[in-house]
């Protein structure tokens, strides 16, 4: 079995603007007098590899732990596209059908257009994931979260690509539970040649 790790690292990963750096803190090491290492960590939610939930956009919207985890593990395609604005028509043209998960991979520079979201969402997709730090444009105002978000379809953030080529994969990325949270940090990996599964 071949797994890729497609996430980055918490600590070294790019920061989306305006959110806090993240931080490790050796609370204990080991010592004569501690037998055991022990840290605690400070970071936005939103840093590195993570699940964006309905409630980041939409009021009264569903928490992390409101989620399907089934949205998380499964088939998925990997779809490399140029630097700019993904919009409905891109998609309509390009995206694969009969699809649930997609991931997108342009080293972090195309950004969904909320035409692209509703698309989307028209073809049944279920998780958009994103080698940038967001889907969407650092000047944008939100309205293609709000279109993937409202319509309950989980947003992946933080990818690490690289390695990767277009084609199918078997996802397995489900978020951290934090009960009450607006994300969580996930560990994403692809299984590119087989996975056993069993329905018993």
């Amino acid at each position: 079995m071949k797994i890729i790790d497609i996430s980055n690292d918490l600590l070294t990963a790019e920061v989306f603007e305006g959110d806090p750096v993240p931080e490790l803190v050796k609370l204990r090491e080991i010592s004569p007098e501690s037998p055991y290492c022990l840290s605690g960590i400070t970071a936005c939610l939103h840093n590195g590899t993570h699940v964006d939930a309905p409630s980041h956009f939409i009021p009264d919207g569903g928490a992390i732990e409101s989620y399907d985890l089934e949205k998380f593990i499964g088939p998925c395609r990997v779809i490399e596209v140029s630097a700019g604005i993904i919009t409905g028509r891109l998609v309509e043209d390009c995206f694969p059908r009969e699809c649930k998960r997609i991931l997108i991979k342009s080293k972090g520079k195309a950004f969904l257009h909320e035409t692209a979201a509703e698309v989307l969402s028209y073809l049944g997709y279920e998780l958009v994931g994103t080698d940038g730090t967001s889907i969407e444009s650092a000047d944008s105002n939100g309205t293609a979260h709000r279109a993937l978000l409202g319509r309950n379809i989980a947003v992946l953030e933080g990818l690490n690509l690289e390695s990767v080529t277009n084609g199918e994969y078997f996802l397995i990325a489900p978020p951290v539970k934090i009960d009450s949270a607006e994300a969580a940090f996930s560990r994403a990996v692809l299984v590119a040649d087989y996975i056993f599964w069993s329905k018993k």
